[in-house]
């Protein structure tokens, strides 16, 4: 891991991006507001349920002259009138109410209606003047109320639409990119193993991020982006990180599906949002993840070039034009289908360096296994470099599962350490799937299975460019009854037509055996026949390894047909590939009839035991004269 050097030019610390909700203070007030209304509202509904008889003044005058009332309250205009009787149904003094002129005062309202001053002596009178909060409060709230309502219906409907999903009505043209922190940014190289090219070519991305005036200064310009490209599973997302991790600048991480939406234009804005705010903090890395989802070729998609798809592609490629190389803001992009691409994205000047990341090799292999056994208890039998040796063509991501998978068996079998064994099932159980120990079989459907796995091991140990076997079972696993696991003794990146033709022999080992045997064929080898049929076509159509048609592509790997295929070629296709078929099926049969001896022993041994591993199967056909294939030793110069 190298050592971060202090850079003036960065900044320090990673500002945030401000959150967009509403004021605290807003929200407190309608709160408040809507606490009060729904008080108010409670006041008047209990009010009205307790509501007084309201009396005309005459009858008041009257009431006062027989001396039914005992006391009255004056409020404003209003009187609150208690009587001498009492309520039966509550025991509290009867109360009703009245109202007097507004102009005169009470005593000569009450005296135009004939009551004396003797009388009115006899009766409590008090007045009470109307004020306070409450007062002014239940005079504006028949206004203000609605006004409130509206208010609190419009804020509930905006926040709704500034919410989580699709309606960020307020929010569609800002990105959506994941910004990481510098300081926690705890991805380096150290953490990725393997991808020895790859992380070189990326040093010269760290170095330009942290001194770009030693590029500068001699006119040299980084490239503005960098695309990874490679199978899924190999370390891409893993390797951008590690470059913002060594380079300690803020890591802008958004996917390319993040940009599309339903409306036009949205893509487009957000492009720009993102830029804006990556140039804010600069130094910076910007990693769009499967930009395949934008960057397809343009016009071949529906709505020509006012596709959303489109007009976001165009503005991200405006964007790698709009700044220059002393902005120190790398442009960062994965892909595992760089075919498809719009070729403006790949001309010099913006993605102008393609990062190929291969599958791991077995050295490769067996230091990443080293990094996910970090922080698992191993036992002392396990051996990574057996683990490495058994794994060709996994990926970064398989090996990871892999040894997930034998810490998960190690737990559920309640030990604390992990065992050889462990990760040995583990491999298996990525390859092929976990064992269905309740897919019982019948003595027929296990002696069928033994025969079919027993065909596929022996072509397999007798053809010269087939991969020698490590392990055979009828434990059905996945989808598959039975599995035949070969391994290659050394890997290879070329492969030539003796190769294939000896791997579909061996593939068609199975069915072989069970016509040869039971005089029929079963749903077995329904997966073998189409992995040789595929792999046949493709000898054909993609790789000119067909004598008639000769070195001609008919296909390419993104489906597209390099040649329009009429009647006559697609019926010359399926001759050649027939042919093929049929010089594999007889080379597997002649095998199987010259070794039938070794067949019926291999038979016996999964009947008996249902798994074979490598030392015990080369012991039985070691016995009938096949010789196990082994490694070529290398001879060294003395």
């Amino acid at each position: 891991m190298s050592q971060k050097s202090k850079n003036p030019d960065k900044k320090q610390p990673l500002p945030k991006k401000p959150a967009q909700k509403t004021p605290s203070f807003f929200q407190s007030f309608l709160v408040v507001i809507a606490v009060l209304a729904a008080i108010s509202l409670l006041y008047s509904f209990i009010s009205e349920q307790k509501k007084p008889e309201s009396i005309s003044l005459s009858q008041v005058a009257s009431d006062i002259q027989f001396g039914q009332i005992s006391s009255i309250m004056v409020e404003g205009d209003k009187l609150i009138l208690e009587y001498v009787d009492i309520n039966p149904d509550t025991s509290e003094p009867i109360i009703k109410k009245s109202k007097k002129e507004r102009e005169a005062s009470l005593s000569e309202t009450l005296v135009n209606y004939g009551v004396t001053p003797e009388q009115m002596s006899s009766i409590d009178i008090g007045v009470e003047n109307e004020s306070g909060f409450v007062f002014w409060l239940l005079q504006v709230l028949p206004i203000l109320f609605p006004i409130l309502f509206i208010v609190i219906f419009f804020w509930f409907i905006m926040r709704q639409m500034k919410g989580g999903g699709g309606m960020q009505a307020f929010s569609f043209g800002q990105s959506k990119a994941k910004i990481t922190d510098p300081s926690k940014q705890k991805v380096t190289f150290a953490d990725v193993a393997g991808a020895k090219e790859a992380k070189q070519e990326l040093m010269e991305v760290v170095d330009f991020l942290k001194n770009p005036k030693k590029f500068l200064a001699i006119g040299a310009e980084i490239p503005k982006g960098v695309l990874l490209t490679g199978e899924p599973g190999t370390g891409k997302t893993l390797l951008a990180r590690a470059v913002a991790g060594e380079a300690g600048v803020p890591f802008f991480h958004m996917s390319g599906s993040d940009f599309v939406e339903m409306f036009v234009g949205v893509g487009a804005s957000r492009v720009r949002d993102l830029f804006e705010t990556a140039k804010k903090m600069s130094p910076a890395i910007i990693f769009i993840d499967e930009i395949d989802a934008v960057g397809r070729s343009r016009g071949v998609g529906v709505g020509g070039g006012n596709d959303e798809r489109e007009q976001t592609l165009n503005q991200i490629l405006v964007e790698m034009d709009g700044f220059e190389p002393h902005e120190k803001l790398i442009i960062m992009a994965a892909t595992n289908r760089a075919d498809v691409l719009d070729k403006a994205l790949l001309r010099p000047g913006r993605f102008d360096r393609q990062v190929i990341i291969d599958l791991p090799d077995r050295e490769d292999r067996e230091a990443i296994l080293k990094i996910h056994a970090r922080k698992k208890p191993l036992n002392e039998d396990v051996d990574l470099s057996v683990v490495a040796h058994r794994t060709p063509g996994f990926s970064g991501a398989d090996l990871y599962s892999l040894m997930n998978e034998a810490a998960i068996l190690t737990a559920r079998e309640d030990r604390k350490t992990v065992t050889q064994w462990d990760v040995i099932r583990s491999i298996e159980k990525v390859m092929i799937g976990p064992e269905r120990q309740s897919h019982l079989h019948t003595d027929q459907e296990r002696k069928i299975v033994a025969y079919h796995e027993a065909g596929h091991a022996i072509v397999a140990s007798v053809l010269p460019n087939a991969d020698p076997v490590h392990k055979v079972s009828i434990v059905a696993r996945g989808h598959a009854g039975g599995y035949t696991l070969k391994l290659p003794l050394e890997e290879r990146k070329l492969t030539n037509r003796a190769q294939f033709m000896d791997d579909i022999a061996m593939s068609l080992g199975g069915y072989v055996a069970e016509k040869m045997i039971f005089g029929e064929v079963t749903t077995g080898p329904s997966s073998d026949l189409q992995v040789s049929s595929r792999l046949a076509h493709n000898m054909v159509t993609k790789w000119g390894m067909s004598d008639a048609i000769g070195p001609v592509a008919l296909e390419s790997d993104s489906q597209s047909p390099y040649v329009q295929q009429n009647d006559h070629v697609a019926r010359l296709i399926a001759e050649e590939v027939k042919k093929i078929i049929d010089t594999s099926l007889k080379t597997a049969e002649d095998t199987l009839k010259k070794n039938r001896e070794a067949l019926e022993s291999v038979v016996e041994g999964l009947l008996d035991k249902e798994t074979l591993e490598q030392e015990d199967y080369d012991t039985i056909i070691r016995k009938h004269g096949i010789e196990p294939k082994k490694k070529p030793v290398k001879e060294t110069k003395k």
